[in-house]
């Protein structure tokens, strides 16, 4: 929303890639970690779609309506596949390409448990190297396409994976603060469009950047990562991602650069105080039926289960 640096540097970009490959990653991280504690699926997409689409589908729908969209454009947004050939993204939902990524995601690792068992969820490491190297076949360094950058979620999940299930899952315990300072500006570099085939790499640096910060070691960095603000900025995060296009469409958005900039102030204002409101009251309604939902399914099958290894007459 504001210009980082010399505009020659491409400052925004880079931020930007980074700061989305974390928020893939932790999503993956956190989707498997979810299924490896409960595989039961249903009740995992109902707290996923009572998560993300009442405000998603609000947002979408104001968008529709203003910009007039077509017909496809309606169906291929409101069902997360407008990221896919061909582009049906609209003007003010541009960053809804990373949500119908992540909305993928859970479909397509859900049906794979449906279809494997827990089994299932090895198929997202392997999955995870073949996007990689697809992306590296055919030069896509960034890409808002599914199948070419949905490496930074199974990336995620693979840390999941590893982190429960491996050995050698607490290696991270004896690693110095030091490594997770390089780590840092790896991913600045590996999310950086000048620096070209180091974009493959993106994935796999910010799985070890959250793989280093996982096991608690005291100093400023974790106190930091602990800190009111930044758990204030998790919890209101979403509404944040969602929102915050939408504070300067239109006029908000128009002038030259100072008065452009001069009103961006002001849409940082009304993004938080928006975001806070739905994170607080809309969402948290939503959210709250969604796990009464899902407790009531996974309720329901405890009891199904109970009765079906009872013994016959």
């Amino acid at each position: 929303m504001l210009p980082l640096g010399p505009k020659w540097l491409e400052l925004n970009s880079m931020v930007a890639a980074a700061g989305l490959s974390i928020f893939f990653c932790l999503s993956g991280f956190l989707i498997v970690s979810i299924l490896l504690r409960n595989s039961n699926v249903l009740s995992f997409f109902v707290r996923r779609l009572f998560r993300i689409l009442p405000l998603a589908w609000v947002a979408l729908l104001a968008i529709l309506l203003a910009e007039q969209a077509k017909t496809n454009a309606w169906y291929s947004n409101l069902l997360f596949y407008a990221n896919l050939f061909p582009h049906t993204l609209m003007e003010n939902g541009q960053h809804f390409w990373s949500l119908s990524v992540e909305v993928q995601f859970y479909m397509a690792v859900g049906l794979a448990v449906v279809a494997l068992g827990s089994r299932g969820l090895f198929l997202v490491p392997v999955t995870c190297v073949a996007v990689t190297v697809a992306r590296v076949i055919f030069g896509e360094e960034f890409s808002i396409v599914t199948w070419f950058s949905v490496d930074q979620i199974l990336a995620g999940g693979t840390l999941a994976l590893f982190m429960n299930l491996s050995p050698f899952a607490h290696a991270a315990r004896k690693w110095p603060s030091s490594v997770t300072l390089l780590l840092i500006p790896a991913l600045f570099l590996t999310s950086h469009e000048l620096l070209g085939p180091t974009n493959y790499l993106r994935p796999y640096v910010t799985a070890l950047l959250i793989y280093s910060t996982v096991y608690p070691r005291g100093g400023v960095l974790q106190a930091a990562l602990e800190s009111k603000p930044l758990s204030y900025l998790a919890r209101t995060s979403y509404a944040l991602y969602v929102i915050h296009p939408l504070t300067y469409a239109g006029w908000l958005g128009e002038g030259d650069v100072l008065i452009r900039y001069t009103k961006r102030l002001f849409s940082f204002g009304l993004t938080f105080v928006a975001a806070h409101l739905s994170s607080a009251y809309y969402e948290k309604y939503w959210n709250d039926l969604g796990h009464r939902l899902a407790s009531h399914i996974e309720q329901k099958n405890r009891e199904e289960s109970a009765y079906q290894s009872q013994p016959t007459a």
